[in-house]
């Protein structure tokens, strides 16, 4: 097998993988912001000790991580009808991105959630009551107290999730998504080179997932030696 890169050019990676670079990118941080939002209330939900909030919220964490991304990609993607786009700016045009946006949130969010809740448990209990004893709700205890402390705890392991989901939102190919990996793809494709192509995807996710997984490597320790 002959491999031959030369066809490659800035203006050919100008013309199909940036612009699909940008999407997985969006994404990421859509998703990052999206599931943490949404995850932080689960655990808080899943914390507070009301069992009809914490029994759907707890089957909802548990059914999320029991099944492939790809799954509940195209199941959002085929079940939704056509026309719960026409609220979005583009409408149908582009039903692939709004569903992944939608699907990485709600996906990730059960992964944020078991972070977020495995981060105020691991504070310890004394924080709680010497908020309560000041005379502060469980909302402003919680706000000011325990979410400062805890994030800074487990703010490695969300930033590693965060490369995961990077990774993950190559998946979108499933439903037609124009992301980095299909900007190869089609770069390959045109110039009939697809082997190729698919090497340099993989070279450029490795690149990009090893220097963030340098950075969070680096700010562990920072904040190991600050602990």
């Amino acid at each position: 097998m002959h491999l031959d890169f030369s066809f490659y050019s800035w203006d050919l990676i100008r013309g199909f993988v940036l612009g699909g670079l940008w999407f997985s990118v969006k994404l990421t941080l859509v998703a990052t912001v999206g599931g943490i939002m949404v995850g932080t209330l689960l655990a808080l939900i899943r914390l507070s000790g009301i069992r009809a909030l914490a029994s759907p919220a707890t089957a909802y964490v548990n059914g999320m991580r029991s099944v492939p991304a790809v799954m509940v990609i195209l199941w959002f993607f085929l079940l939704v009808p056509s026309g719960f786009y026409q609220y979005f700016p583009g409408g149908a045009t582009h039903r692939a991105e709004y569903s992944a946006y939608i699907t990485f949130i709600a996906f990730e969010a059960a992964y944020f959630s078991e972070i977020m809740r495995a981060g105020i448990q691991s504070i310890q209990r004394g924080q709680v009551y010497a908020g309560m004893a000041l005379g502060m709700t469980y909302g402003q205890n919680m706000r000011l107290v325990i979410l400062p402390q805890a994030l800074r705890n487990m703010l490695p392991v969300l930033l590693t999730q965060v490369i995961i989901l990077f990774q993950d939102t190559s998946l979108v190919y499933a439903i037609g998504a124009y992301d980095m990996l299909k900007g190869f793809e089609t770069a390959g494709s045109n110039y009939s080179r697809p082997i190729e192509a698919y090497l340099l995807a993989a070279v450029v996710y490795f690149v990009i997932c090893f220097v963030f997984s340098k950075s969070v490597k680096k700010l562990n320790n920072k904040i190991a030696i600050i602990r």
